[in-house]
Formats: C-alpha cells, sequence, structure tokens
C-alpha cells in the first residue's frame, strides 16, 4: 500500500460519507483493514474459483422442490 491505511480510511470517508475521521474507532477500523489486506496479500496466487459448485449449492439443487 502506497499510503498509511489510515489516512486511506479518512479519505475514503470524507469521499463517500462526508463526515472527517480521524476518531479512535475509525483509527482502530482502519488497523483492522490493514491487517485483513494483509492476510489476503500472503493469499494472491493461491486462490481460485471452483470449477465445480460447491457441494452445499450442489445440495440445495438436490433439495429443491420441482415445480408442477
Amino acid at each position: 500500500m502506497s499510503q498509511k491505511i489510515e489516512r486511506q480510511v479518512e479519505e475514503q470517508a470524507k469521499l463517500w460519507s462526508g463526515v472527517a475521521p480521524p476518531n479512535a474507532a475509525s483509527e482502530e477500523f482502519a488497523r483492522g483493514l490493514a491487517e485483513i489486506a494483509k492476510g489476503f496479500e500472503r493469499l494472491r496466487g493461491q486462490m481460485a474459483f471452483e470449477e465445480e459448485p460447491s457441494s452445499f449449492e450442489a445440495a440445495l439443487h438436490e433439495i429443491k422442490e420441482q415445480t408442477p
């Protein structure tokens, strides 16, 4: 990330909501987002869409009521 996450959250809040953080809650939220982003970055290239429907989706289709 080219900017500190706290700065990005502040800019986006101002742009989308018209509010001007920072406050303690927004800074904590931003730090949490930073950790989530780092987690996704570590998984980059390892995740892919499934070629077959997941077992949950397949089960839903199996039990779906047939319309007359």
